[in-house]
């Protein structure tokens, strides 16, 4: 089976996502990479090609364009301006709008009939703006979502409370962005309530940090990719696998017109069905805030 992938954008988190494919074992058998800069694109073909003798998977990579993308399971959309110090997500959607129309145009004039993977921010708006330029179903469009954020407060959770972050059972939803909450309310590990764990102060400073992780992380190093790489390896292989995993990733709300980011199960065909959790007052609240949000970009466009 040929399980094709294109990454479109090879800039720090195209790159990290395609050296995170090498170094694990995945169900990706060729991917192609597409960027404006075609000559750093062949160095990192070369340089990723020089991975193989020790990589656990046999990997074809090689330098395209659109029309590689007739036959690709997945194509990954990371191309965009990056977030500089000082803005939000959502300073860059005016930027970034522009640029998605005219790649997702392209892709598709290529008879592509897969998947469209979502990474660039503001995440939901861009993930939202992919399934309207490309007329697919949209369970065939997704972002990644709240899934790195999930990664931060697992990580977070785990290294308060001394528990492996696999096996802490919390999610962010909301907004990829400021808006974003967790619903403590559903939070557990190993079937006890996270209040056995956590005090209402750490639940609420370990909430400011997974918030503000993005924007620490851009402050002391300029950008964030390796997390967002990791994520992006965790879907593809969701996808490819038909895992029918559960994910925080960026889906389709019909209810509202938007993408947003509540638990979600995976599969061979995208995002196979939403998983709709019980909020108590205060996270309704959050929710409906975070839809506002996203509508409000949207609706600037």
């Amino acid at each position: 089976m040929n399980n094709k992938v294109v990454i479109i954008g090879c800039g720090n988190v195209g790159m990290s996502y395609a050296y995170a494919i090498f170094n694990q074992r995945t169900y990706v058998n060729e991917l192609v990479l597409i960027d404006i800069n075609k000559e750093k694109v062949e160095g990192e073909v070369m340089d990723l090609n020089h991975c193989l003798a020790y990589s656990p998977s046999k990997i074809n990579v090689k330098l395209g364009d659109y029309s590689d993308c007739k036959d690709a399971k997945i194509v990954v959309i990371a191309a965009g301006a990056n977030q500089n110090v000082g803005e939000t997500r959502m300073d860059l959607i005016r930027k970034n709008s522009s640029i998605f129309e005219s790649i997702v145009t392209s892709v598709m004039k290529s008879g592509f009939d897969g998947i469209f993977l979502v990474a660039t921010n503001p995440l939901d708006v861009m993930t939202y703006l992919t399934y309207k330029y490309s007329n697919l179903p949209h369970n065939r469009v997704l972002g990644t979502g709240t899934t790195l954020d999930t990664a931060r407060l697992k990580y977070i959770i785990s290294d308060k409370v001394g528990v492996s972050p696999k096996d802490i059972n919390a999610y962010v939803m909301g907004e990829h962005g400021d808006s974003e909450f967790v619903p403590w309310s559903n939070a557990n590990i190993a079937l006890k309530r996270i209040n056995s764990y956590l005090t209402e102060e750490d639940k609420i400073k370990i909430e400011e940090e997974v918030r503000n992780s993005a924007y620490e992380i851009i402050k002391k190093k300029g950008a964030t990719y390796y997390g967002i790489g990791m994520c992006l390896v965790r879907i593809t292989n969701a996808i490819l696998g038909d895992e029918n995993v559960i994910l925080s990733v960026s889906s389709y709300d019909e209810n509202n017109d938007i993408y947003i980011s509540t638990p979600a199960i995976v599969n061979k065909n995208g995002v196979k069905s939403k998983i709709y959790v019980p909020f108590n007052e205060s996270e309704t609240e959050k929710i409906k805030n975070s839809i506002k949000v996203i509508k409000e970009a949207i609706d600037s466009l």
